[in-house]
């Protein structure tokens, strides 16, 4: 998992596709973000920022990174790509279809530079189809993959927004994985020259459903609070205690339901698990309702702590981020600011955790691409280019 000799060209901006770039920077791949002279990733500016006056999005994905600063509608801007990707391994990209043609950093052109070049084009649609053009955001993906009506109570309730961006997240991160499929196909593959990735996030939002397009194969039209994983079960959903927090119950095996049956001394519950009568789920469910709201949340988890019983609270983002198991998951970045590092557990080497201002690279970029001081000093007098390093 060292990618230590592998380079990557982001040519993405605000959340997906540097997602998916910094996955690759903290296995420590060399990660090069290319920015416009026009103010760059516009998640610099985006709201909330950081105590250094950064986008928090902007923050959380892009440490580690070198940035530099190019103006790709000129001819010259256009060289510095195409010589930086001739000594890539991998160029992302998340504009909508049409757009690297326009740059003239398409697949074809940067293949020219680079035939062994690992491309991934990360859009809402896909290259191709009848939405490829169309503009879009995480909820409108999650929306048309089926994602938001199964955020519902039931099939009357309004869908809810989720707590995370998933189709943005889940695109990143097959983004990045697609990545490293293509550079493992170079590596063991015969001669398998370049490799070109179409990952629509719409998509990858469907594929994350499962779940629930297997009954939909099968005939059936799933609604919320049906499904096994949705509500349907009372042994698997979210209930409120005393205090007005929340936890979550998720016995589906009969040896967790046994277990939690024995710890809350309601053995007469045992015979209900897994029962289809709707009434008795119905009641099964109001049972379970009067017997969580009878503690706080603390005092449940005093009751099932050591036990197997499926039961867990539901933390809101700072008491997730203050538990013992995930601060070892917390990095600190030169300045002392926290953020969450690489969730895989594994012999990485230590990383830049340091946020690139914009350009601030592009001087050092430029010489290893062989350019010399005067060249870079007119293209920066020329506007091609900017430097803040």
């Amino acid at each position: 998992m060292q990618l230590d000799s592998i380079r990557v060209v982001d040519f993405t901006r605000l959340l997906p596709g540097p997602y998916a770039t910094q996955l690759l920077a903290d296995m420590g791949a060399d990660v090069i973000k290319v920015e416009d002279t026009d103010g760059g990733d516009y998640a610099r500016y985006m709201p909330p920022t950081t105590d250094a006056d950064v986008g928090a999005i902007f923050d959380g994905v892009n440490r580690g990174k070198r940035s530099i600063s190019v103006d790709c509608t000129t001819d010259d801007g256009q060289e510095v790509v195409h010589r930086l990707a001739a000594d890539a391994d991998v160029f992302i990209e998340g504009f909508r279809p049409g757009v690297t043609d326009r740059l003239n950093v398409d697949y074809e052109t940067i293949a020219e530079q680079n035939p062994e070049i690992v491309y991934v084009s990360l859009t809402g649609y896909g290259q191709s189809g009848p939405l490829a053009a169309r503009a879009g955001h995480d909820l409108n993906y999650c929306g048309r993959a089926g994602l938001l009506s199964m955020t519902r109570t039931d099939s009357s309730s309004t869908p809810q927004l989720p707590g995370f961006p998933v189709a943005d997240m889940s695109g990143g991160l097959f983004a990045a994985m697609a990545a490293l499929g293509g550079l493992c196909s170079r590596a063991f593959g015969e001669d398998t020259g370049g490799t070109y990735v179409d990952i629509a996030m719409t998509d990858v939002v469907l594929s994350m459903g499962q779940a629930v397009y297997t009954s939909v194969f099968s005939g059936d039209d799933p609604e919320a609070g049906t499904t096994p994983l949705t509500g349907a079960h009372p042994w698997y959903d979210v209930y409120a205690t005393s205090d007005d927090e929340y936890v979550t119950l998720a016995a589906l095996e009969p040896k967790f339901w046994r277990t939690f049956c024995e710890t809350v001394d309601r053995p007469d519950l045992l015979q209900y698990h897994l029962g289809s009568d709707p009434a008795t789920t119905e009641a099964l469910k109001d049972e379970l309702t009067e017997l969580f709201a009878e503690r706080t949340r603390a005092e449940w988890m005093d009751r099932f702590a050591g036990t197997d019983a499926m039961v867990d609270p539901v933390f809101d983002p700072a008491e997730a981020i203050a538990q013992d198991r995930v601060q070892r998951r917390i990095i600190t970045d030169e300045r002392g600011s926290p953020r969450v590092g690489f969730p895989a557990v594994t012999d990485l080497p230590e990383t830049d955790e340091r946020v690139p201002v914009r350009g601030a690279d592009t001087v050092s970029v430029l010489s290893e691409l062989g350019y010399d001081r005067e060249s870079i000093d007119r293209l920066a007098e020329n506007g091609v280019v900017e430097s803040d390093g």
